[in-house]
């Protein structure tokens, strides 16, 4: 079983600047693709960025340029550095692990962490 706490979420201005983290725990052998999806009011969720064991990333084209996904493997942690953030960016942030096997939706999932961008 693995277990994630994603932190870090708020309220912010337009062309602020955020950093979610995502704290995993548990079994992580069979992990190596973690991910950040967002979900906003009446929308489907989607995918923001994932990034592999071999350090592999693959950005919406929506977010590239201003998002940065990283990954600290000693403490098991998966950060978002969210720059330039747009109202269009509001949304609640989901962070998602899996083996490369599986689907997302087949994966782990935090419990969200909600981002809003004030215009």
């Amino acid at each position: 079983q693995v277990r994630l706490v994603e932190s870090g979420g708020g309220l912010v201005q337009a062309g602020g600047s955020l950093r979610l983290s995502c704290a995993a725990s548990g079994f992580l052998a069979g992990i190596n693709i973690f991910g950040w999806y967002r979900q906003a009011p009446g929308k489907q969720r989607e995918l923001v960025v994932t990034i592999s064991s071999g350090g592999g990333t693959d950005y919406a084209d929506s977010v590239k340029g201003r998002f940065t996904i990283s990954r600290d493997s000693a403490k098991s942690t998966v950060y978002l550095e969210m720059n330039s953030l747009k109202p269009e960016d509001t949304a609640v942030y989901y962070c998602n692990a899996r083996s490369s096997r599986q689907s997302a939706t087949g994966g782990y999932w935090g419990q969200g962490t909600q981002v809003t961008v004030s215009s």
